[in-house]
């Protein structure tokens, strides 16, 4: 992680300037996700939206088109550039780089045992259903592919999710 986080400085200096400069409030977004064995922790990224109350910010996951999402957000998360941070969480052993998506607490909350098996593993800042369908699918479909990926999980599948992670980095076929 310090390898990513020394590597992608130059991009995350221009990201908090531009993020800075274009909107007010915060450079980073810091949220409540749980991870390995049910344990909370503070998830970081760089701040796309406009500033929300609590309660707004409950009200779901982004959309396409989300007018909540800053004009320089759109770009950051586009290229997925508002992930960076989370390369502080994997310095800080709470996140690996590839892995299931970190839920929020109240997802967790309503999970099934089957759900629940998500929590064997780390979280990752990337992961199968990221790069296979993330915008193609509702949460069923994210579960049973992080549960694909934790059932092949290995140096080989990473980096294969890695690969393609940077591929769509680049395209900007990520999160809109």
């Amino acid at each position: 992680s310090i390898v990513c986080i020394i590597l992608f400085s130059p991009v995350m200096l221009l990201s908090a300037i531009l993020v800075k400069a274009t909107s007010k409030g915060p450079l980073i977004f810091a949220q409540e996700r749980v991870g390995l064995h049910n344990k909370p922790f503070q998830m970081y990224k760089f701040r796309t939206m406009y500033v929300q109350t609590e309660e707004e910010e409950q009200k779901g996951w982004t959309k396409k088109n989300d007018p909540r999402v800053t004009k320089i957000g759109k770009f950051i998360r586009k290229h997925s550039i508002d992930e960076f941070p989370q390369f502080l969480n994997v310095f800080l052993g709470q996140m690996s780089v590839v892995g299931p998506r970190p839920p929020l607490p109240n997802e967790v909350a309503e999970y099934t045992e089957y759900d629940l098996q998500r929590l064997a593993v780390k979280p990752g800042i990337t992961g199968w259903w990221q790069v296979t369908d993330r915008n193609s699918t509702g949460f069923d479909g994210m579960v049973q592919r992080d549960l694909e990926y934790i059932a092949r999980r290995g140096i080989l599948t990473d980096l294969r999710i890695i690969a393609l992670t940077v591929i769509e980095i680049i395209t900007g076929k990520g999160a809109f």
